[in-house]
């Protein structure tokens, strides 16, 4: 089970904030807001981690 943890402005922050969560040892996921089929590179883009681990993507962003 996945939930949303951060919405961000477009696909290169979306990745940008992946990369950083899984290089810690993180599943993470990015989706579109609008939907898989009518998306863009400047559409919203959700970023989703495990569910109950919401703890170790904060821990990881505090080092930061």
């Amino acid at each position: 089970m996945w939930i949303d943890y951060k919405k961000v402005k477009n696909l290169s922050i979306a990745e940008s904030w992946k990369n950083l969560l899984e290089s810690e040892g993180l599943p993470t996921k990015i989706i579109p807001e609008e939907g898989l089929i009518s998306w863009s590179e400047f559409s919203v883009f959700r970023i989703l981690v495990p569910k109950g681990r919401e703890h170790v993507a904060d821990e990881i962003i505090r080092k930061i």
